[in-house]
C-alpha cells in the first residue's frame, strides 16, 4: 500500500471513531467524507476496498460508493 492510501485509511478510521456518538455513525462518517474529502481521495479509497477499515468506516465507504 502507498503511504497516501495508508493515510486515507487511518483518517477514515479516525473519523469513524470520532463520530461513534452519533445515532448512525456510518452515515455521519459518510457525510463527513462526502463534504470534506477531495474527489481524488474518495476515489482512491473506493478503489481500495474495505481492508484495514473499521466496520463503521467500511460501511461509510460502501454507502458513498453506492451513491456514485
Amino acid at each position: 500500500m502507498s503511504s497516501s492510501l495508508d493515510h486515507l485509511i487511518r483518517m477514515a478510521n479516525q473519523i469513524a471513531r470520532n463520530l461513534q456518538h452519533e445515532p448512525d455513525p456510518a452515515a455521519a462518517t459518510a457525510e463527513h467524507i462526502q463534504l470534506y474529502w477531495d474527489p481524488r481521495m474518495k476515489q482512491m479509497i473506493f478503489d481500495h476496498g474495505a481492508q484495514g477499515l473499521s466496520d463503521t468506516a467500511a460501511a461509510a465507504i460502501s454507502a458513498l460508493k453506492a451513491r456514485v
